[in-house]
């Protein structure tokens, strides 16, 4: 097994910012096709290619972080063990009033350790429960002829596209929650320059 040399290591911080960007691209490209009224395309068609494309190149994304986490053991990191979920109490009471008074943070990430418990369940839930969900219902909207029996197996393009719209919802407060999280650091730049430095 490969050993992962740093905090954040090169190919993880290219994926990182690639990933967030196309997140943001099928987001508001996303808000254009469910609500016509707000338009950064002249066109219809445009915004359902864009985010037709954008997509497929999440997904690739996706799949690149997968293999990568399973080839470098980086996987490990996501997946809280039975003494972690001590720490749940300590952790949420840190984030919940303790950081507002100054508090230190109870977890320090380190090579062996990058995540508090809290991270690791929701980073986890994201990446593997809610990327896939919204992956694998927007391949089936993306030809809904080809996928008609799959579709109407789940209850039909109504349930199809609440699920991806929720999985979709989901993600975007996850996102909120991650930016006001990325400035909770010791300066409020500090963990955002851990992502771009790797240390």
């Amino acid at each position: 097994m490969k050993k992962v040399s740093s905090l954040y290591p090169l190919p993880i911080r290219i994926w990182h910012w690639v990933n967030a960007l196309l997140f943001v691209g099928l987001a508001v490209t996303g808000i254009e096709l469910r609500a016509p009224g707000f338009s950064l395309f002249s066109q219809y068609g445009t915004a359902t290619a864009v985010h037709k494309y954008a997509g497929f190149s999440f997904i690739i994304s996706f799949l690149f972080w997968l293999i990568w986490g399973i080839v470098t053991g980086a996987m490990r990191y996501y997946f809280p063990r039975g003494r972690d979920f001590k720490e749940i109490p300590h952790q949420a009471a840190f984030y919940l009033y303790s950081i507002f008074k100054g508090a230190p943070n109870p977890f320090s990430a380190s090579e062996r350790e990058k995540f508090n418990v809290l991270q690791k369940i929701s980073y986890g839930a994201v990446m593997l429960i809610l990327v896939p969900a919204i992956a694998i219902t927007g391949i089936m909207l993306s030809d809904i002829l080809y996928f008609f029996r799959s579709i109407n197996a789940i209850g039909g393009l109504r349930i199809l596209d609440a699920l991806h719209v929720a999985a979709a919802y989901l993600l975007l407060i996850f996102l909120v929650v991650h930016i006001y999280m990325a400035t909770l650091g010791k300066t409020i730049t500090a963990y955002l320059k851990n992502i771009i430095t790797g240390k």
